[in-house]
């Protein structure tokens, strides 16, 4: 497979800067739609799909810390469940709405997941839908995964996704809309549909508001492909085990092997070296 440079829409250079918040700047802005233009995410279905294969790896007790919730639609389908759970997440606004659905129920923090304290011992740290590819470099992977490793209780699991170059090469290559809630939501990706291993990827999205509506300002999301074997690394220089890796489409069903040009995102699962 050829390499592709980054794409020149991006500013390479201050886009992986250590300490760069491009993922709290994007959500503190998109936070007023993000459940508009996520809503046709089913994390009942992804969640009911995934939960077998960490059982299949001793997965149990309930205690749950969810990295970067975001507005708690990963997490709510665990609280149904009887799970007890913590979550952080790095945008104090996408917090807001979390705590308006979970109340008292849900132990809620600001955290960035490069330098993610320790919230407790957990039987599963996770880390879904997107959060990881804002991370934009294998140093900040490796923080983040180290991170989430002291969270981990005796025995507990760690389970991340990342998306794969197929998610690169069309929704980031490509412009979506979305009319709910009456706003009209313009996902403009900015690449060529040639994304390589490692590119970082630039999307600008774009909110019209009917009037009686808060303004909502347009913005940038950028995220960074992680090739299997860099992450593979980065979890055994954070002191984990790789357990398995998953691919899947819009489907949500799990499958192996990964195919980087067919799924458009790889589900890693790991818990701590022995």
């Amino acid at each position: 497979m050829d390499d592709f440079p980054v794409s020149a829409a991006v500013d390479a250079g201050s886009a992986t800067q250590p300490g760069s918040r491009w993922a709290e700047r994007a959500y503190e802005a998109m936070a007023p739609v993000y459940d508009d233009f996520t809503a046709h995410h089913d994390y009942g279905l992804w969640l009911g799909n995934l939960l077998p294969k960490l059982r299949r790896h001793g997965l149990s007790g309930q205690r749950l810390l969810d990295v970067g919730c975001g507005t708690g639609k990963s997490f709510l389908p665990m609280l149904e469940r009887g799970w007890e759970v913590t979550a952080c997440d790095i945008s104090p606004a996408m917090l807001d709405l979390a705590a308006a659905k979970a109340g008292d129920a849900v132990r809620l923090s600001v955290q960035d997941m490069r330098e993610l304290p320790v919230l407790g011992e957990f039987d599963l740290v996770w880390s879904l839908d997107d959060a990881v590819n804002y991370l934009l470099s294998g140093e900040e992977l490796g923080e983040a995964l180290s991170g989430m490793r002291a969270n981990l209780a005796p025995g507990g699991l760690l389970m991340f996704d990342v998306n794969c170059l197929e998610a690169y090469r069309s929704f980031f290559s490509e412009e979506q809309e979305v009319v709910r809630g009456g706003r009209r939501l313009v996902w403009r990706g900015q690449g060529d549909g040639r994304a390589g291993p490692g590119s970082i990827g630039e999307a600008r999205l774009e909110v019209e508001s009917d009037d009686g509506l808060s303004p909502v300002e347009a913005h940038v999301h950028r995220q960074r492909h992680f090739p299997e074997a860099e992450v593979l690394d980065r979890l055994a220089q954070a002191g984990l085990d790789c357990l398995d890796v998953y691919g899947h489409g819009f489907d949500a069903i799990p499958k192996q092997p990964v195919d980087e040009l067919v799924h458009s995102k790889a589900v890693y699962i790991a818990r701590r070296s022995s």
